[in-house]
């Protein structure tokens, strides 16, 4: 059984772990735009709605920006779903294995595992 907690077994994890929370940023920035336009609807002060707006628009920009790293990086290709879905297949795939492991194994002891200073 692989202990998950060594560094040594983190192989990959890294990039995985950068492209997820990108997504979750995205996906977060882009139910506040939601938000902001729902608020603006619900608003009867001018002043208000207008920073809202404001506001509404740095998180379009916003929005537009991390979807660009993500393009840059291969992490989303939103124009080309050929490309999409097999990225989705192996997000999908890499979720249902972390799943399945034993990431707290009865063993939890890391003394002498890593580089710490003396008491």
């Amino acid at each position: 059984m692989k202990d998950y907690l060594d560094p040594r077994n983190a192989e990959g994890m890294p990039n995985l772990a950068d492209s997820a929370i990108a997504l979750d940023f995205l996906l977060a920035v882009k139910n506040g735009v939601r938000n902001y336009g729902y608020a603006i609807t619900e608003t009867a002060s001018p002043e208000l709605r207008t920073t809202l707006h404001k506001q509404m628009e740095a998180a379009i920009d916003l929005h537009g920006e991390i979807s660009e790293l993500m393009m840059n990086k291969g992490w989303l290709h939103p124009y080309d779903i050929n490309e999409q879905i097999p990225l989705d297949l192996i997000s999908a795939e890499t979720a249902v294995q972390i799943a399945g492991m034993t990431l707290f194994p009865n063993d939890t002891d890391r003394l002498g595992m890593f580089a710490t200073p003396n008491k």
